[in-house]
């Protein structure tokens, strides 16, 4: 049951992290999701960096996600 709230969870993070960030966004379902888990895990990182608590919830996971749409828009548009 765990995982389906983690999966359920995620997805509703990465929809918000997207609705956020103007833009097209690739991916669908699964994309949105793994947005929203990833969302989780490196707002959990920033938060420890900055000595808070690292059990970030809703708002750090979405803030986490963000910064990974921004971060991928700005990786795209580097020249290779």
């Amino acid at each position: 049951m765990g995982l389906l709230w983690t999966i359920l969870i995620g997805f509703i993070v990465g929809t918000v992290a997207k609705l956020l960030v103007s833009g097209k966004e690739p991916g669908g379902f699964i994309i949105t999701t793994l947005l929203g888990v990833g969302g989780s895990v490196v707002g959990s990182w920033l938060f420890g960096l900055l000595g808070m608590n690292p059990n970030v919830g809703f708002i750090g996971s979405v803030i986490g996600a963000v910064v990974i749409l921004v971060a991928y828009r700005w990786l795209k548009k580097q020249p290779a």
